[in-house]
């Protein structure tokens, strides 16, 4: 099977907990130390396999192969990367049995990172997430006074539109929100502006 480590968890001995979001299943797994090992850590793409232990219902991770990207060295993109994938632990974290979008999203993610700047690219899968949810919020109507939104637009949490006078946020001018929304380019954003969605990202899928 392969799978991303979306979480990691040091118990006794350096043995791991490892949660590991595959193709149709989120699996967590017992990893026992040893310095045959290969290393993984949060946001690899990994090769393994699941042994069952008759004293424990957690399954043992063996055979465990890394599966580089082309950009596994550059820190930046790493370190985005990394910061993003952390974020699927709690939002997944009640599910067994998923669809097969959440995979095929971070395959295509990782793809997209080799020439995309990191934070552009992760944010554009956000939209896509969010579309897939049906979290994605196109009437553009204020979430605290729920009235109309008709000219600049703030967004909160999960990229909610508000009025910028309800929630003191950064203006965006409506045709930017309406071309990340519907078309799911960032093309007409500023850097800095880019910055501020990465910061509303990671308060929380």
């Amino acid at each position: 099977m392969q799978g991303y480590i979306i979480d990691i968890k040091h118990v006794k001995d350096d043995d791991l907990i490892v949660t590991v979001l595959a193709q149709e299943a989120i699996y967590t797994s017992y990893r026992f130390y040893g310095a045959r090992h290969s290393t993984i850590n949060i946001g690899y793409k990994i090769d393994f396999e699941l042994e069952s232990n008759l004293k424990s219902s957690m399954p043992r991770l063996k055979e465990v192969i890394q599966l580089g990207f082309n950009w596994i060295l550059d820190r930046e993109k790493l370190y985005c990367w990394q910061r993003f994938i952390k974020l699927f632990y709690p939002h997944l974290k009640e599910v067994d049995e998923i669809e097969s979008f959440y995979f095929d999203l971070l395959n295509e993610t990782v793809h997209k990172m080799i020439k995309q700047n990191p934070k552009r690219a992760i944010i554009e899968s956000y939209i896509k997430l969010l579309e897939h949810e049906g979290r994605l919020h196109t009437q553009f109507e204020c979430l605290l006074c729920e009235q109309k939104i008709e000219h600049t637009i703030s967004l909160v949490r999960s990229f909610l539109p508000t009025h910028a006078s309800c929630s003191y946020s950064k203006k965006f001018e409506y045709t930017q929100i309406e071309e990340l929304f519907y078309e799911n380019s960032l093309i007409n954003f500023e850097d800095d502006e880019v910055e501020y969605l990465w910061n509303i990202l990671l308060q929380g899928l």
